[in-house]
């Protein structure tokens, strides 16, 4: 858990990343959330309680932002728990790969949850593939579909991986696809960056872009001088 983050959605947050993911993309700097063992268990209402304490600092934008891993893996589970964050009134996120839209997501989706932030992770299912070392880049795409029908806010979230993800082709090709959305009220670009080497490494694993080099200030404002052309908002974290 992390209090009082400020990179994870509007205000002020509680940041809680569950254990578990199907996909095992080469940038991630969470890989220690990967494996679907381990964690620590806490009940819905020790959640509750950790968010009702830190409610005072949330204000009218902050509040509570699941992110992972991959939160909805745990889908079933959440849905009580914002349930109840709903009840104290507090503002309710996720952050999410997009590949599971279940019965269970689409309740926690439709009826909790104030604000989605979606990962695109490539915009093409070879890159896609290779980031992620899994196929169907197609499952994000139709969750976001799923979210625009349903009218509720949403957020977009690429990493800017020099010569993989950050082409120009490749973000036009992001603007163009999501250009008539009318949900998503910003992009969030992530520039690429190695803090994550360490946790690689004392999981045993090897980190396979060791070689990618991080954003140049040029190239970053270049990207935003794209996707301005098809998003309200542009930021850079």
């Amino acid at each position: 858990m992390e209090s009082f983050g400020t990179h994870d959605g509007p205000g002020i947050r509680l940041v809680i990343f569950l254990q578990g993911c199907k996909l095992k993309c080469l940038y991630c700097h969470n890989p220690d959330t990967i494996e679907t063992s381990g964690g620590m268990e806490y009940t819905i209402e020790q959640l509750v309680e950790i968010a009702l304490k830190m409610k005072p600092y949330f204000g009218k934008k902050g509040g509570v932002t699941v992110s992972g891993g991959e939160p909805l893996l745990q889908a079933k589970e959440l849905i009580p728990f914002f349930k109840r964050l709903k009840e104290e009134g507090i503002h309710t996120n996720i952050d999410t790969n997009g590949r599971i839209l279940n019965s269970y997501a689409k309740q926690l989706l439709d009826d909790y949850t104030d604000l989605v932030m979606l990962d695109i992770k490539h915009m093409t299912e070879e890159g896609y593939v290779a980031l992620t070392g899994k196929s169907c880049k197609e499952t994000t795409f139709n969750f976001a579909a799923y979210r625009e029908a349903s009218g509720k806010p949403m957020w977009l979230r690429y990493v800017l991986i020099p010569e993989i993800t950050h082409k120009p082709e490749l973000l036009h090709a992001l603007g163009k696809y999501f250009k008539n959305y009318t949900t998503i009220e910003k992009i969030e670009l992530q520039p690429y960056h190695k803090l994550g080497i360490h946790k690689w490494e004392a999981l045993g694993w090897e980190y396979q872009l060791k070689d990618a080099r991080e954003n140049t200030p040029d190239e970053l404002q270049a990207a935003v001088a794209i996707l301005q052309n098809y998003f309200k908002e542009v930021k850079t974290n």
